[in-house]
């Protein structure tokens, strides 16, 4: 995998619906050795952090190949990189090849895939639409968060380099397919609870899930 672009901002107050919102999801590339931080990178900053941020969401990544699909969906449009809100615009595999809990190194830092990204009201107001936020969450092109294993300096251009994946072996799609309830594999729900890297926050729900369903149908 190869870093195309690394995008930051800082929180911004914009109007939205007749109301004032502060976003940092405008995000712009930046050019230099970049300092990877345990939360965030230099120069990048979330602001709602009851909801972004925070050491599972210390980066988010999306991949340059989505880019061709939404340029079609929406032909006059810009979308440079960072248009998304990602701090990572990278040349790589589709969720289906990333990994809960897959190590990567970039320049001198080592990241690890922690989950997919949840759309909010942020990236219809990045787009002005309402409706992006569900026609992202159903494209299923979600992208997905690193924490910071190991703060470095990285740079556009860099290589992203495997290290090492969880013995669970679980997608990111197996986790937005899960949520999704598009896949109701009782193996899979357990593989992704037994996954390291997967916050407890997903755990917690799949687990009451889990339950739910075995209250449903009792042995």
């Amino acid at each position: 995998m190869k870093l195309i672009s690394v995008n930051c901002g800082l929180p911004k107050e914009v109007l939205w619906h007749g109301q004032v919102v502060t976003t940092s999801i405008y995000k712009e590339p930046v050019e230099g050795r970049v300092a990877l931080r345990t939360l965030n990178l230099d120069g990048d900053r979330q602001s709602d952090l009851t909801v972004h941020g925070g050491k599972d969401k210390a980066v988010y990544c999306y991949q340059l190949s989505h880019y061709d699909y939404w340029k079609a969906e929406m032909r006059d449009r810009p979308l440079p990189p960072g248009a998304f809100g990602e701090n990572f615009t990278i040349d790589g595999p589709g969720e289906d090849s990333i990994h809960i809990g897959d190590r990567f190194a970039i320049g001198s830092a080592e990241v690890v895939v922690t989950q997919p990204r949840m759309p909010c009201y942020k990236l219809g107001i990045r787009f002005e639409s309402d409706d992006m936020i569900k026609r992202f969450l159903l494209s299923r092109r979600s992208g997905f968060y690193f924490s910071v294993a190991q703060e470095g300096v990285l740079s556009t251009g860099a290589t992203i380099e495997f290290v090492s994946r969880d013995p669970e072996r679980v997608s990111v799609t197996d986790i937005i397919d899960l949520f999704l309830g598009k896949n109701h594999d009782a193996d899979l729900l357990e593989r992704a609870l037994r996954a390291t890297a997967l916050p407890e926050s997903w755990k917690t729900a799949f687990a009451e899930r889990a339950h739910s369903r075995t209250a449903s149908h009792p042995a």
